[in-house]
């Protein structure tokens, strides 16, 4: 027993040891880049797993942690991170951090007219390490192991095996050929060489020239100094930009408080073509509960008559497009309603008819609508048919005697007793297509388009415009804007969740007095 509780806490403390030593290095190398909050999350998180795992106090959490951390990781964070970035201008161009930006621009050179050009012999080790030896029209020049000096006469180290008047070696290194430069070229390219204040480059596949840095930064007045035309360039949301608004690319990422949010109200360009996507995805779920729904108790109602022939089978018939795989079943009916479908080819052969039903706006909406009833008829069936069983028969037969019509029984009887139980099914079904990306997607890639201004197209909803902000934008990868479209969805979804619970609650006290 010993050695299983010495094995079991050796094994405790061993793995914990890796995962400490990975969350240092992970933390170390998120601090470098920067990344301060996410590395001081990283280590607070491992200390608190060191705590939990190590403490006698922290026991029952050592059962909960694992869930824990899956539900922070894969829920709380993306959402938060959601949120973060909403309030950013994250987007192509506003990738980079401030400090990365800059790195990138002070390392632009440029070449000056008057700027001396060097022919140049390539050597390299069996290392990998490369020496240039460069000659202008004051010398020779040699690169070697970071430093650069001039080569006074006959240099020991050069070795003219051929007696051709070019060195064939240097030291350990080999002269490269042409075929060796080129095959090296990225290494070569990336040379920097300091030299009389400058900087000597590679200018072609045969020759370096000198180049000069073309910009600089002043840290205290938060600017960029172009050295070439003297212009200044102030930090303006996110890039560098002139008197004049010429800007330097790249930009950096920068907070900009809720004017993403207001730009979904008030910029023309990207209001109205949210405002017309929201309309259809509350349209096209709507819609599609209310079909899906009317359909499902419509067949629920046939097949829940105990004198129908044949109604197991008919059940089951009924049932199998909620068999199959909705993205399967959506495919299929991609297939069919393209204008050389088999729809298309029927209306065709007995009318002389072709409908466009996936090319123009209104058809493709209104083919959405009916494979979403398709693939949405069957749970609205079923759980209309199990609720259908559920009602006292006296009730019906009550009404019968008292001379109430069908449509009276319907209204009366049926109906309300069906929502009560079925009211917060409809809620989840209409939150469930707000966001039916799979359906959208596979069926028409929210097309058609609508115009070249807007990524926007007429059967977008909320989820397939957010994604083509991020991903699809004309103007680039939108991330900031689409994470504000995917906040506003969220607390869409939040307030229909908290609607549909508190609804659960009020059924469950009316359903006592019923």
């Amino acid at each position: 027993m010993v050695r299983t509780y010495l094995l079991k806490h050796t094994l405790q403390i061993v793995v914990l040891g890796v995962l400490d030593g990975i969350a240092i290095w992970i933390g170390t190398s998120l601090a470098l880049q920067v990344h301060y909050l996410t590395a001081i999350i990283l280590i607070l998180g491992a200390v608190g797993i060191n705590y939990i795992y190590l403490s006698k106090r922290t026991y029952a959490m050592r059962y909960l942690l694992p869930g824990l951390i899956f539900l922070f990781a894969m829920v709380v964070y993306p959402i938060g991170y959601s949120f973060y970035i909403s309030f950013t201008n994250l987007s192509t161009g506003h990738i980079l951090n401030q400090q990365q930006v800059i790195a990138q621009i002070t390392d632009r050179f440029y070449t000056p007219d008057d700027a001396p050009t060097f022919t140049y012999t390539a050597f390299k080790n069996e290392a990998g390490d490369i020496a240039i030896l460069l000659h202008g029209s004051d010398g020779d020049l040699l690169y070697f192991q970071g430093e650069i000096s001039p080569v006074k006469g006959s240099d020991d180290r050069f070795v003219d095996e051929d007696g051709d008047g070019s060195p064939d070696s240097f030291l350990s290194y080999d002269v490269m050929t042409l075929p060796q430069i080129i095959k090296s070229l990225p290494n070569i390219e990336g040379l920097r060489i300091p030299y009389d204040g400058g900087t000597i480059r590679l200018d072609s596949l045969r020759s370096f020239k000198m180049s000069v840095r073309r910009y600089s930064y002043n840290q205290d007045a938060d600017t960029i100094r172009d050295l070439q035309t003297g212009t200044i360039y102030k930090n303006i949301e996110g890039f560098y930009t002139s008197n004049d608004g010429e800007e330097l690319y790249p930009g950096f990422k920068v907070w900009m408080g809720i004017r993403n949010y207001l730009s979904l109200v008030l910029n023309p360009l990207i209001s109205g073509p949210f405002a017309r996507v929201f309309g259809w995805t509350v349209t096209f779920a709507s819609l599609s509960v209310l079909t899906t729904f009317a359909i499902g108790l419509f067949l629920a109602i046939l097949l829940n008559d105990p004198y129908l022939k044949l109604r197991r089978l008919y059940r089951v018939l009924v049932i199998v497009p909620y068999a199959l795989p909705a993205f399967i079943s959506i495919l299929i009916w991609h297939g069919l309603l393209t204008n050389m479908g088999l729809f298309n080819h029927v209306l065709l052969q007995l009318f002389h008819i072709s409908i466009p039903w996936l090319e123009n706006a209104f058809w493709a909406k209104v083919s959405i609508l009916l494979v979403n009833l398709w693939l949405g008829y069957p749970y609205m069936m079923i759980v209309s048919l199990g609720a259908l069983q559920s009602i006292p028969g006296e009730l019906y037969e009550a009404a019968r005697v008292d001379g109430a019509t069908w449509w009276h029984r319907f209204s009366r009887i049926t109906l309300p007793l069906l929502l009560m139980p079925l009211a917060p099914l409809l809620i989840g079904s209409f939150a469930f297509n707000f966001n039916n990306f799979t359906l959208i997607w596979l069926l028409t890639e929210g097309g058609p388009p609508i115009n070249a201004r807007t990524v926007a197209q007429s059967t977008d909803i909320l989820l397939s415009y957010a994604y083509r902000l991020a991903f699809q934008g004309a103007r680039g990868n939108q991330f900031a804007l689409a994470a504000a479209v995917s906040v506003i969805i969220f607390f869409i979804i939040a307030t229909i969740s908290a609607i549909n619970f508190r609804l659960t609650g009020a059924l469950e006290d009316l359903s006592k007095n019923v």
